[in-house]
């Protein structure tokens, strides 16, 4: 029967697909130096928590260009996600 080829994937395949999607590495890194970044590579993005930002922010690094010596860091403070503090 056809028809039950495609249920099958949405009970069996849809999970799987959604659980690579939730672990894939698109979400940004989180250190508390930004020393600690060995590697950056193009359109990466890292959050540097060193305390340089004002309250609720948070430091991001991205790599921005490609430059003839390697990925140029761009770094900017942005709102910090999360729960909200009182």
């Amino acid at each position: 029967m056809p028809g039950n080829r495609h249920f099958r994937f949405l009970t069996v395949g849809a999970p799987v697909v959604i659980v690579w999607l939730l672990a894939s590495p698109a979400a940004a890194q989180q250190l508390s130096r930004e020393q600690d970044i060995v590697e950056l590579r193009l359109g990466q993005r890292v959050l540097v928590d060193d305390g340089s930002c004002p309250a609720g922010q948070i430091k991001e690094v991205s790599g921005s260009q490609m430059t003839s010596s390697g990925v140029l860091r761009t770094r900017k403070c942005i709102p910090r996600l999360g729960a909200k503090k009182r």
